[in-house]
């Protein structure tokens, strides 16, 4: 059904505002509890399938628990050199999926193989965050390594994701490492604080209160795998992240919202398959 001719006005109004930085009160949203509890147990659910997966050898990887016909497709996908995508969504005990109240929980699974490279390779480009800026961006503007302690790290990054509109984000991390063996590693990343910045990179920037801004990214929680095998590393991702539901007078940023998180996903899988090929290439070149 079309919108009223004020309705759209309106609409209209909010759209300018949002693209030219303003944010109009009438857009803040404020990240409730029972929505928070509701993410949790949605991760709770998740972590659970993905031990489960981890404890098997022969499913290290999530496609390799996969349908034969669909395991098969994702590994020619992957031995091509591309990326295989894939939305997961985590079912409740009756077989329903888990979602949030007045929220969108956004769950993929991205994946890579990179021939020539040894888990060791893997594992030092993805802990380098001090050049996470470098490697990842225009999605990571600054990184930086707070805090390490074995296999812990706290890290700092500065994000910025465009479309339709642009939003940036002052953000920290937890990441917890945890090694099998010489061929298998996998890990966690929780945010433990997320604020919305206001006027980026100018005198006027400051940060919108945390949970009480315009909610496009209220939390963002990454599982990784890493498997040396065949004569190189496969690397997965499951990226689960949580954002406020759309309302009518916000349908046209409709793409920011559902899009975003498989597009940020599939550049982070193509830029670390990316640079890891030139660390390898460089280190093969001859020196003069």
């Amino acid at each position: 059904m079309p919108l009223c001719r004020p309705l759209l006005a309106f609409a209209l109004v909010l759209a300018v505002q949002m693209m030219s930085g303003e944010t109009p009160e009438v857009l803040s949203v404020e990240l409730k509890l029972p929505t928070v509890e509701a993410f949790e147990r949605y991760v709770k659910a998740t972590e659970a399938r993905i031990e489960k997966e981890l404890s098997r050898p022969e499913t290290f990887l999530y496609v390799d628990d996969l349908p034969q016909a669909r395991r098969a497709e994702a590994r020619a996908i992957l031995q091509r050199g591309e990326i295989y995508m894939e939305r997961l969504k985590t079912l409740d005990a009756s077989g329903r999926e888990m979602k949030a109240p007045d929220a969108l929980i956004h769950h993929w699974v991205g994946a890579v193989f990179i021939p020539g490279a040894s888990l060791h390779q893997a594992l030092d480009l993805v802990q380098d965050y001090d050049r996470h800026q470098d490697i990842y961006k225009p999605e990571v503007v600054r990184s930086k390594l707070v805090a390490r302690n074995g296999n812990d790290f706290k890290i700092y990054y500065r994000l910025r994701k465009k479309k339709v509109l642009t939003m940036t984000y002052n953000t920290d991390h937890d990441v917890h490492y945890f090694p099998v063996d010489a061929t298998h590693c996998h890990s966690r990343s929780y945010t433990t604080r997320i604020a919305e910045v206001v006027d980026a990179d100018t005198p006027k920037e400051r940060e919108k209160p945390v949970g009480g801004d315009r909610g496009f990214l209220w939390r963002l929680y990454s599982y990784w795998r890493f498997e040396e095998r065949e004569g190189g590393v496969y690397v997965e991702c499951e990226s689960v992240s949580l954002t406020r539901d759309i309302p009518i007078l916000l349908i046209w940023v409709r793409p920011f919202v559902t899009d975003v998180p498989k597009e940020s996903l599939q550049m982070t899988m193509g830029s670390t398959r990316s640079a890891l090929l030139a660390r390898i290439a460089a280190k093969a070149k001859p020196s003069k």
